[in-house]
């Protein structure tokens, strides 16, 4: 009788940048995996204009390559490319990723072992992602400072020992399948960011642990910059900015705080409109 072997799938979007793509790739397919293990690549590409999903389909001929319309930004693509994998294959783990993250050797073997380690029985594991330029963690894990405000700290990573938290980002982060069946994938509330937040979030209240593993995963540039627009932008430019998905994404930012924060609601209400109509304070006192 032969031994089970346990499902990984590893899930990515990618949109122009090819060889930020490319490297992420060679860095995944590099990974040796523990025995009884095996992994399958997704990658949605949103009708990149630079060729990068023909590109992955000649030179990396084991990735599944999934076309998107080429307006599902981060969230609905890695809802498309989820929902991809859910129907090709009955996963143990689903591994979320960005593509401009550049895995360590053995990336995915420590946070397998991470996951034998907890003894829970539903996880996510967050791999902690270092800016090599800032010489600080980009990416990571973090722990609310107020239930109230939802306002965090990034938890820097023990070396031996997993550490609790309640929000994570998906740069690398390790979904079990009983977390899956007991709260699905991530919300078709958000367009863009925040969908990594509220899942964490979401899997926490639903008595799911969330982990910091030990150590650290990949390297990736922070590359986000500051959130709102300077005052020295056109106030048209700033209100669709307001409600850009990759800008402050208005709506999603709302939802995300009375869902999470409620108190904090007419905050996030007026600091929003701050950013977008009074961008001098911003440019001025704020770091």
């Amino acid at each position: 009788m032969s031994a089970r072997i346990l499902k990984i799938a590893a899930l990515a979007c990618s949109y122009n940048r090819k060889e930020k793509t490319s490297a992420f790739l060679k860095s995944l397919l590099a990974q040796e995996l523990p025995e009884g293990y095996s992994l399958d690549i997704y990658l949605l590409d949103d009708n990149s204009s630079d060729g990068t999903g023909d590109y992955v389909k000649e030179y990396f001929p084991t990735v599944t390559v999934i076309e998107g319309t080429g307006s599902l930004y981060w969230a609905g693509g890695m809802r498309t490319i989820w929902n991809a994998a859910l129907k090709n294959g009955d996963y143990n783990f689903f591994l979320l990723l960005n593509d401009d993250v550049h895995l360590d050797d053995n990336a995915i073997s420590r946070l397998l072992a991470a996951h034998e380690q907890s003894q829970f029985p539903k996880n996510i594991l967050l791999g902690t992602v270092y800016d090599d330029n800032q010489k600080k963690i980009s990416y990571g894990g973090h722990k609310l400072k107020s239930k109230i405000t939802g306002y965090v700290d990034t938890v820097i990573p023990d070396e031996k020992e997993l550490l609790e938290a309640q929000v994570g980002n998906a740069n690398i982060m390790m979904v079990d399948k009983g977390t899956v069946d007991k709260i699905g994938i991530l919300s078709k509330k958000y367009v863009h960011g925040l969908a990594d937040f509220d899942y964490t979030l979401t899997a926490v209240k639903n008595g799911i642990k969330v982990w910091v593993a030990p150590g650290y995963y990949g390297h990736c540039i922070n590359d986000h910059g500051k959130p709102w627009l300077s005052g020295k932008s056109p106030l048209k430019k700033r209100i669709a900015y307001l409600y850009s998905p990759t800008g402050l994404a208005y709506k999603e930012y709302l939802y995300y705080s009375w869902k999470h924060f409620p108190l904090m609601l007419p905050g996030s209400f007026i600091k929003l409109w701050l950013k977008t109509l009074f961008p001098i304070l911003y440019d001025k006192f704020k770091k």
